[in-house]
């Protein structure tokens, strides 16, 4: 699975993903308020079908229902290291274990439905914070605990890789 905290995330930003075809490279950071929307209502979409479930179809795949809860929290931690970046100046971001999280708030136990109602608030909450994000501020960094470098404008890029992708997961 590829994740907002992987060790070599350049490439995401650089190249087409060759599992999902989404191009970072190709995005400006000013559409990706516009994609997070249109992402939330595929999400919204394939709940409306009955395809957001628990069960993984294999030990080392999350299931449907475990990427929409992933997708939410991408939102919800997106949004507030967003938030970090534009009132300090470069915070580093605390870290975040994906897989832990996933473990400790029972992903694959949560309600479909309610998962995918907090999904489309975060995603709401998110693209109006992007925005609101104007002429220089794009250029504000922050770091994450692994020490990697983002400016709005690249972690607006490299965030919307992600629900993107398991989207991708999710129907392949």
């Amino acid at each position: 699975m590829i994740t907002p905290d992987d060790k070599d995330w350049t490439w995401v930003l650089a190249q087409t993903c060759p599992e999902c075809g989404f191009d970072a490279s190709a995005c400006s950071h000013t559409d990706v308020a516009g994609l997070i929307r249109a992402n939330a209502a595929d999400w919204q979409a394939l709940h409306a079908e009955g395809r957001i479930a628990a069960g993984r179809p294999d030990d080392q795949t999350w299931s449907s229902l475990e990427y929409a809860c992933h997708v939410r929290d991408v939102f919800a931690r997106f949004d507030q290291r967003m938030g970090l970046m534009l009132d300090e100046d470069d915070p580093l971001f605390p870290n975040w274990d994906q897989d832990a999280t996933a473990v400790e708030e029972r992903y694959d136990e949560q309600d479909p439905a309610v998962v995918i109602a907090d999904l489309e608030v975060n995603a709401a909450a998110i693209a109006a914070r992007l925005d609101g994000i104007e002429g220089e501020q794009w250029e504000r960094p922050g770091r994450r605990s692994d020490g990697s470098s983002f400016t709005l404008a690249s972690l607006s890029r490299y965030l919307i890789h992600d629900p993107i992708h398991h989207i991708w997961d999710v129907t392949r």
